[in-house]
């Protein structure tokens, strides 16, 4: 009796610890996980403990489900801290295990990536991030008798449409695709700019919103295109008689239309010159009016001078024998031409000198100014070159020059010097010039002396 009462003892011990070691994996296994919140549009038969799974792999479970303010369900899923924190953008679908069970749902997510921004613990993934699924029942309950049977009408109009036309249906059906193919690029077209579709359709329902209010208007144009088209149609023969000429037109329009357009686009030239005068167009004619009265005289006399009796005593007479003085004038022309091309490079040396050579009339105009009882007389001083002057770093050294060297500024040398060399040379440099070509005959070198 005692053996019995120690094994019970000792079967409940046991028992003891295996219910505390459950408790423990439980409690610590709870203390590692993250709860989110999930917002369906319905639970759809989901009950707490359904699991929380990721490529088919129980990631966690489901520990709570409530309504929210709007009426919609607020699942609170638990997740095992190796596969938290979720991120942004993660969805969520209620799926079931099987078809055969009512109770056998359970949550999937779809990871986002892991560079996403990670969730908090207690976020919520919102119902734009979730899907419900939809029950059989659900879509049975929609086959009521009205749509059973406007759904047996369709199938049989369609058979009644194809009846016959099997052939005509396959051939069609080879088009079927690129015709999808065509319509999925021209829908991805349409929507690809999202901005302009949506631009495209506003300004499209206030057009309509437009012609509703003028529908009476709208009525009257309609009626009236009836009626003008009613017309066309009594004058059939008369429209078959200008539709058989209107070829011939159209060519030789389209040839004066072609002529047309570039008479046009000298003219828009002309009319865009002469809009800032026609402003003072009308001023000016009645102004002129009275030139124009005046003037008959003038022209009177103008035309006398061009064309008058008798010989040798117009202009028109005179122009007759101009050819012949263009003959004898040939050969002089001829001389002149080389004479001037002879003396182009002479005038190509002299013209870097006018400087030079105005300043000579104007300075020899100046010299002989004066005069005394026998007239004018001019000073003339010889100059000469005593020194030499050397530029070094003490500021400068005249030097006295050999006898020979003083009448240097006299010597021929002095022919070569370059335009802008009688006098000292600018700080800009722009003197002594040379051409630049190079092909002046003078001395760059040649300048007076002194800073």
């Amino acid at each position: 009796m005692r053996r019995r009462t120690l094994i019970a003892r000792g079967l409940a011990l046991t028992a003891l610890v295996a219910a505390t070691v459950v408790v423990v994996v439980v409690l610590l296994r709870n203390g590692d996980r993250t709860e989110y919140e999930v917002i369906f549009q319905n639970a759809g038969q989901l009950v707490k403990g359904d699991e929380v799974q990721v490529g088919g792999r129980a990631i966690g479970t489901v520990d709570d489900i409530s309504l929210t303010e709007d009426n919609q369900a607020r699942v609170t899923i638990a997740v095992d801290g190796e596969y938290t924190p979720l991120r942004k953008g993660t969805t969520a679908l209620i799926r079931q295990t099987s078809l055969s069970g009512v109770a056998n749902r359970y949550v999937q997510l779809t990871m986002a990536p892991d560079n996403a921004p990670a969730l908090e613990d207690g976020a919520t993934i919102g119902a734009e991030h979730t899907t419900t699924p939809v029950d059989l029942d659900q879509l049975f309950d929609t086959l009521d008798e009205p749509t059973r049977q406007a759904l047996q009408e369709v199938i049989q109009g369609t058979a009644t449409q194809y009846a016959g036309k099997g052939a005509e249906a396959n051939e069609a059906a080879e088009y079927f695709n690129p015709a999808l193919s065509t319509s999925r690029k021209l829908v991805n077209e349409l929507t690809r700019d999202q901005q302009t579709l949506s631009d495209f359709l506003a300004n499209g329902a206030q057009v309509t919103q437009a012609l509703s209010q003028r529908s009476a208007d709208l009525t009257d144009l309609v009626s009236n295109a009836n009626a003008a088209a009613a017309a066309i149609a009594r004058e059939r023969r008369a429209l078959s008689e200008d539709l058989q000429l209107l070829p011939a037109t159209l060519r030789r329009a389209n040839t004066t239309f072609v002529n047309l357009r570039a008479t046009l686009d000298d003219l828009d030239v002309l009319v865009e010159e002469s809009k800032p005068a026609t402003k003072d167009l009308a001023p000016f004619f009645r102004a002129l009016r009275p030139l124009v009265r005046d003037a008959r005289p003038t022209i009177a006399d103008l035309r006398n001078l061009v064309n008058r009796r008798g010989s040798d005593n117009d202009l028109t007479e005179l122009l007759r024998k101009a050819p012949s003085l263009a003959r004898n004038a040939r050969t002089s022309f001829r001389s002149q031409r080389a004479a001037l091309r002879d003396s182009t490079p002479i005038l190509e040396f002299i013209r870097p000198y006018t400087p030079e050579l105005v300043g000579f009339l104007r300075d020899f105009g100046q010299g002989t100014a004066n005069y005394d009882a026998n007239g004018h007389y001019a000073r003339i001083m010889p100059m000469f070159t005593p020194y030499s002057f050397t530029d070094n770093a003490a500021g400068g050294l005249l030097t006295p020059q050999s006898p020979a060297g003083k009448l240097l500024g006299t010597s021929t040398l002095n022919i070569t010097r370059c335009p802008g060399a009688a006098s000292q040379p600018p700080a800009d440099g722009s003197a002594p010039w040379r051409d630049t070509d190079g092909d002046l005959d003078c001395n760059p070198n040649l300048v007076l002396p002194g800073p």
